[in-house]
């Protein structure tokens, strides 16, 4: 049986809050591994230490840590046990040498470097000192050249009380903070490559994020709809559930289109979606809306509409990639594993009733004069009553999701409406 080691990232420096991340971080790695031969994580002296059953899941096994945010970087490990002699004498370190030459058999290096983290201060031997010693063992062993900045292989030890941890290879974590430990965000998302990344960086700051995509079927095909899912499906294996909340907005924007003439046409339907998420959020107890809004990538996304626009909102609306350009974003969404997603053609909403020239330059008072015109409320209530709440899961069985209402009460058959609640 192996062990896994899973290092904190910024979960260290939260002094006296740290055991509270440190569980929900415990609790997400058990939700993403639900499925696999992993048993009893734990914290373990400033670290996370889960046992493998079966090491030929490792492979999976890494693929899935590898989303968990939280986690600096993990190791397979194996545990040496260790004891200390009577009056304080060291242990022989010699079958700790040997242990590791048979972990590494089989892989050729020319350099390596030891790295020890004592959490046993008891212990009687500095960090250094185990990393020098047995850095000696294995290089009269091996032939291989000690070198601290750029050893081909890592050797790394975790001496706690009663045993030593022991590794050979160490793979990056997500980092960031684990989801659930800093509240939960309403993200609107588009199915286009800069809302999904926005999503899953406040998921990187340890928000759990409920998804809003609005469509406007059935003025448009159910495309964007079915790229919302795929998005999600591949964005809820970093928080293990999440709620996708499809909402119908054609409505409000043939009633947009009927009444106000063409330049601001697209920042009303943006002020409408953020009076719609903005009341979800309110139903599901979530405490801020999130956008991938990037300033002046697009015309409704210039600092005059933006400031217009969020003027609609009940709540605080972050933008994460506000700094970020389009070949960043992209890069991210790559690394994601979104971007071939959202670069599918699709009948986005946005793309409904687009006047040719849209206004730049709008002010929050000349839209709420255009808006007096509308029965605002009325299409608010209309869409959250149209909406369809899916619930995703990850791991999951099938991948057909639950149907839910707002309120996370039922099962209903796909398409039947969410009736609207005030709970």
């Amino acid at each position: 049986m192996s062990l896994v080691v899973m290092r904190y990232h910024e979960i260290t420096l939260k002094g006296g809050n740290r055991a509270r991340f440190a569980a929900a971080l415990a609790d997400n790695v058990r939700r993403a591994t639900a499925d696999l031969p992993v048993e009893r994580v734990a914290d373990a002296h400033g670290r996370l230490v889960a046992e493998l059953r079966d090491d030929a899941r490792w492979p999976e096994l890494r693929e899935r840590l590898a989303r968990v945010f939280g986690i600096a970087n993990f190791s397979l490990a194996r545990r040496l046990p260790v004891s200390i002699a009577a009056g304080g004498a060291a242990p022989d370190l010699r079958p700790l040498a040997e242990a590791v030459l048979e972990l590494v058999a089989g892989r050729s290096f020319a350099s390596f470097r030891v790295h020890t983290k004592r959490a046993d201060k008891r212990f009687p031997r500095s960090s250094p000192e185990v990393s020098a010693e047995l850095g000696a063992m294995l290089q009269q062993a091996t032939g291989a050249r000690v070198d601290l900045d750029h050893g081909e292989l890592t050797v790394t030890l975790e001496v706690l009380p009663g045993e030593i941890l022991y590794s050979a290879q160490k793979v990056a974590g997500a980092g960031g903070l684990p989801v659930g430990t800093s509240g939960h965000v309403v993200a609107l998302l588009s199915g286009g490559i800069d809302s999904p990344v926005a999503a899953a960086r406040m998921m990187r700051r340890g928000c759990r994020v409920t998804f809003v995509h609005f469509h406007s079927a059935p003025y448009l095909d159910r495309s964007s709809q079915q790229k919302a899912r795929e998005i999600v499906r591949r964005l809820v294996a970093h928080q293990g559930d999440a709620r996708l909340v499809l909402v119908p907005l054609g409505e409000a924007q043939r009633q947009i289109v009927t009444r106000v003439p063409p330049p601001p046409r697209v920042l009303l339907y943006r002020r409408m979606m953020l009076r719609i998420a903005g009341e979800i959020a309110r139903r599901i107890g979530a405490e801020a809306l999130v956008t991938g809004d990037s300033l002046g990538q697009v015309a409704s996304q210039t600092l005059p509409n933006l400031v217009a626009v969020e003027r609609a909102a009940s709540l605080p609306v972050f933008r994460p990639l506000i700094g970020m350009d389009k070949l960043e974003v992209t890069d991210q969404a790559r690394r994601l594993g979104t971007f071939e997603i959202s670069i599918e053609p699709d009948q986005d909403c946005c793309s409904l009733f687009v006047p040719r020239h849209p206004a730049t330059r709008a002010r929050a008072a000349s839209l709420e004069a255009a808006e007096a015109t509308l029965g605002v409320a009325a299409l608010v209530e209309e869409a959250i009553a149209g909406a369809v709440v899916e619930r995703h899961r990850f791991p999951a069985g099938t991948r057909e999701p639950e149907i839910e209402d707002l309120a996370g009460r039922g099962r209903r058959e796909r398409g039947a409406a969410a009736p609207a609640t005030h709970s």
